[in-house]
């Protein structure tokens, strides 16, 4: 553990410096707000290492597996192999431990933290509030979105790849490289997901509301397109379909893939539910009355804040709003009800579904509070209107009555 607890402090200041280039980029970045979120982030390492220990974990069997990987070449494919990629050179140039490869990744979920925190600033006019509190602030912190994204596997290289190609598309012009780097990282581990954020990309840009030129727009839709044709037959074999006969395979496999996660534990009969009850499953439970463990218990107070931000967007003028809603809105919507709705078809048990939901929950998130940020600037907007048309109105008063003193 010595070897983990001096790696940890040799990330912390490798970031420092790439910190503060972002504070400098973004004059309303607080390299101490992120500094907060790399100790919580790390602590949670620690407390899924602990966990490690005392339950069956993924953790372990990856670097178990890569350890005893002679040679390198062979593990560069989509998947969870690649994780056995990414952990190769670690393991076996540098002699990583199995305590300092948990850590190492942790630090590599840390980053997707800084990116959807950026994403969110930079996307937002005003510091949404929740009761008094700084409501993105509080979706940096919150417990189940870390635990998730700080081990040795899956969970942590997409939430930093998403983080990564979400930042980068909010100024694709500029973001090149973290576009290449999230889009590489997703592509990797879970190419369905890239397949939803490219389509989402493409609507959100053809139908967002910024005044961008329509050959840009073309671009973007081309380029969506171009690598949606590219991934997919790779994204359907990767899925365990059969490109030439898709309906029936998605059948099989969804059926095969509910009758593995019901014989897992913690199992939920979805098979029988609606489309909407599916929906509230994978995005809301466990809740209290249903929690399968202690982790569940804690878990349900953060589905409970969920529920309470998704029913902020229950009002008749969001309609209003997601019709002009700019393009990185659209995009967030589009990926989060995409995902979501193909989740639901295989996804039957709680645990998996808890870890699985964590890699899309803040685009549900940011749709919420880009909407309430559209209501306070609606609402200041109507102030400022009525102000001149008091101000107005009472000019003419002013110079009706001194035309009758006249």
């Amino acid at each position: 553990m010595l070897g983990a607890v001096i790696l940890i402090l040799i990330l912390f200041g490798i970031s420092q410096p790439i910190l503060g280039n972002l504070q400098r980029e973004h004059k309303w970045v607080k390299a101490g707000m992120l500094n907060q979120i790399f100790w919580y982030h790390m602590l949670f390492g620690l407390v899924y290492w602990t966990y490690a220990q005392l339950n069956r974990s993924d953790s372990l069997m990856y670097y178990i597996y890569t350890e005893r990987t002679t040679n390198w070449s062979t593990t560069f494919e989509e998947g969870t192999v690649f994780i056995h990629w990414l952990a190769f050179p670690w393991i076996h140039w540098f002699g990583f431990n199995y305590d300092m490869m948990m850590f190492l990744c942790t630090w590599l979920g840390f980053w997707g933290f800084v990116y959807f925190y950026l994403f969110f600033k930079e996307n937002l006019r005003f510091n949404p509030k929740f009761e008094g509190w700084d409501a993105i602030t509080i979706f940096m912190f919150l417990p189940n979105m870390h635990f998730w994204t700080a081990s040795l596997g899956k969970g942590a290289v997409i939430f930093a790849g998403i983080g990564f190609l979400i930042y980068g598309l909010s100024w694709p012009q500029k973001r090149i490289p973290h576009i290449a780097f999230g889009s590489f990282l997703c592509y990797m581990v879970r190419p369905h997901i890239l397949f939803a954020i490219l389509i989402g990309m493409g609507v959100g840009f053809v139908l967002g509301k910024e005044k961008v030129p329509m050959y840009q727009k073309y671009l973007v839709v081309f380029f969506a397109i171009g690598m949606s044709v590219y991934v997919y037959e790779d994204l359907i074999i990767y899925l365990g379909y059969d490109p030439n006969n898709l309906l029936e395979s998605f059948e099989e496999e969804s059926a095969l893939n509910m009758s593995r996660l019901q014989s897992a534990g913690s199992a939920v009969d979805m098979a029988s539910y609606s489309l909407p009850m599916k929906l509230f499953t994978f995005w809301f439970r466990p809740l209290f009355i249903d929690a399968p463990n202690a982790l569940g218990i804690a878990i349900s107070f953060e589905n409970a804040l969920y529920i309470y931000m998704f029913s902020k967007i229950v009002r008749k003028d969001f309609l209003t709003y997601i019709k002009i809603a700019p393009a990185m809105v659209k995009m967030s919507a589009v990926v989060f009800i995409s995902i979501s709705i193909s989740m639901t078809f295989v996804m039957s048990n709680l645990g998996i579904i808890i870890r699985q939901k964590s890699q899309i929950m803040y685009f549900m998130l940011f749709v919420v509070v880009a909407f309430m940020d559209w209501q306070k600037t609606t609402r200041i907007k109507k102030r400022g209107e009525i102000f001149n048309r008091i101000v107005e109105e009472e000019r003419k008063r002013i110079a009706e009555a001194e035309l009758v003193e006249k």
